[in-house]
């Protein structure tokens, strides 16, 4: 068994073959754990996961959908339709969604995925600090919601280490940051938080050696981000360069191979992180 702990099944891009996908899923023997980014994916992933043996679901607002005036959201086709100033969060619309139906089965595993990201921000610095209080706030909403509800969090940080660190570190959560990027020291930091770190097809872009090499296997989850970031040795497989989550596999070989590990090893451990954290 391999588990994808970070996919976008609810996205538009599979709109035309859901089920086909979700079926080379379930015979490969592999779990995903399908991430909402708004109200609207992570209602469907809710729905898809209740559909479907080997789905579970994560719930949250990314912080690029929060509503704010102080900057033009970018639009993703492949993620859907959104407004373009963004979503007020619903604490409790989003508790609510995550709460199983009388007599159905727990099919949130996570909240998730929340964090920060700097990436695209306002030009001045009021509009800027303005900006980025604005994601911090909301950002703790979906802590608290977490620590309510006992459930893990799935993080994403982009150019904003600093600040997502010194948030964790006053809340009582556990987690994993998705897609890692930062360096060395910022990933033992997270590790002393109690952090996971998820290891995608960032790998064949970004110089992660040293992370990878340095990280204890039983730090490490494996992920996907599909649609986005297919590992290079499946590009020739993928639907127009589509990822999906039968290619985590890939992702396990190279950081097997960075480590000097087999394929298995890595494999077992990176799923028992998975069922531990996440409780499947």
């Amino acid at each position: 068994m391999i588990i994808d702990t970070h996919s976008h099944l609810n996205f538009k891009a599979y709109d035309a073959d859901r089920e086909e996908v979700v079926k080379r899923c379930q015979q490969a023997g592999l779990l995903c754990i399908d991430v909402g980014t708004k109200y609207e994916t992570s209602k469907r992933a809710v729905e898809l996961a209740e559909k479907n043996e080997g789905i579970f679901a994560a719930i949250g607002m990314h912080p690029i959908h929060i509503k704010t005036d102080l900057l033009k959201l970018r639009m993703d086709e492949e993620e859907g339709a959104f407004e373009p100033l963004g979503e007020e969060f619903n604490y409790e619309n989003y508790k609510k969604l995550a709460l199983p139906k009388p007599g159905g089965r727990r099919r949130v595993v996570a909240i998730g995925e929340i964090g920060l990201d700097y990436y695209y921000k306002p030009k001045s610095k009021t509009k800027t600090e303005q900006f980025k209080q604005k994601q911090k706030k909301v950002f703790i909403q979906q802590l608290e919601l977490a620590e309510e509800l006992n459930l893990p969090v799935i993080i994403h940080c982009r150019m904003a280490h600093q600040d997502v660190l010194e948030i964790l570190a006053n809340k009582k959560v556990i987690g994993t940051i998705h897609c890692f990027t930062g360096n060395w020291a910022e990933a033992q930091k997270y590790m002393e938080l109690g952090f996971y770190l998820g290891i995608n097809g960032i790998i064949d872009k970004l110089d992660l050696k040293e992370v990878i090499e340095k990280t204890p296997l039983d730090k490490i989850l494996v992920e996907t981000d599909c649609p986005y970031l297919t590992p290079l040795a499946a590009v020739a497989l993928a639907e127009a360069g589509r990822n999906e989550p039968i290619f985590v596999k890939h992702v396990i070989q190279k950081i097997a191979d960075l480590k000097g590990m087999t394929f298995q090893e890595v494999a077992d451990k990176t799923t028992d992180n998975a069922k531990k954290l996440f409780r499947i």
